[in-house]
C-alpha cells in the first residue's frame, strides 16, 4: 500500500510538523536577519517538508536548489518538491556554487538551501577541491545577512558502505554536518516526520 503522500505534495506532513516540538506546539517561528537554522534527517524523514513550514509567512522566499535531474526518477522527485512549495518561491539553481548564491542574499531575504548533501555529492563526483569549496560555503553561511535555513542528510547511522567512494562520502557528510551545526543558531533533527530541537530554540 502506498503512503498517502506518495507522488503528491505531502501537505498533511507539513501541517502536522507545524504542531510538533519537544515541548508541545511549535507554532510559527519568526526568524530574524542573519539567523541560521540547520535541519537534518535521514532520507524521506520529512526534513524538507518541515524546513518549508518555517517560511509560511514569507512573501517571496528564495530556494537554493542543489539537485540535478540526471534521470526520470530524480526529475519526478524535484517536481514533487516544486509542487509542494508552491509558486511563491524564487528558485536559484546552484548544484555547485551554493556559496555564491548565499553570498548574493541581502538582509531582507529569507532563504532555504536544500540540500547540502546533494551539493556535497555533486562536488565529490566533479572531483573539485572539496576542502576549499566547503570552507567557502561555511564562510558564506556564517556571514550571510539573510534569514537562512540549511537542509542536510544524516547518513552516519546505518551500515558501513561497501565501497571506497561511498565511505568517503559518508565521512565527508558527517564532517560537513558538524561544521553546519556549529555555524547554526538552531539545529533541528527530523525523525519519522517529527522535529526535535538539538540546539537553540524555535519558539
Amino acid at each position: 500500500m502506498r503512503p498517502p503522500c506518495f507522488g503528491q505534495p505531502c501537505f498533511g506532513i507539513s501541517q502536522s510538523l507545524r504542531r510538533v516540538t519537544r515541548g508541545g506546539s511549535l507554532g510559527f517561528h519568526v526568524m530574524v536577519s542573519g539567523e541560521v537554522i540547520f535541519v537534518l534527517g535521514g532520507a524521506a524523514s520529512g526534513k524538507s517538508a518541515f524546513a518549508e513550514t518555517l517560511f509560511s509567512d514569507a512573501q517571496t522566499p528564495v530556494y537554493i536548489a542543489s539537485a540535478q535531474a540526471f534521470d526520470a526518477e530524480m526529475r519526478a522527485k524535484i517536481d514533487r518538491h516544486i509542487a509542494r512549495r508552491g509558486s511563491k518561491w524564487r528558485t536559484v539553481e546552484a548544484p555547485l556554487d551554493a556559496a555564491g548564491a548565499i553570498e548574493a542574499l541581502g538582509s531582507a531575504d529569507v532563504c532555504l538551501f536544500d540540500c547540502a548533501t546533494l551539493w556535497l555529492s555533486n562536488h565529490l563526483l566533479s572531483e573539485t577541491y572539496l576542502a576549499a569549496e566547503q570552507a567557502r560555503l561555511l564562510a558564506a553561511i556564517r556571514s550571510c545577512p539573510a534569514r537562512l535555513v540549511v537542509v542536510s542528510n544524516e547518513v552516519g547511522m546505518g551500515v558501513v558502505p561497501d565501497n571506497a567512494l561511498a565511505r568517503r562520502f559518508r565521512e565527508a557528510q558527517g564532517r560537513l554536518n558538524i561544521e553546519l551545526a556549529t555555524a547554526a543558531d538552531t539545529v533541528v533533527h527530523v525523525v519519522a516526520g517529527i522535529p526535535r530541537v538539538l540546539k537553540g530554540a524555535l519558539a
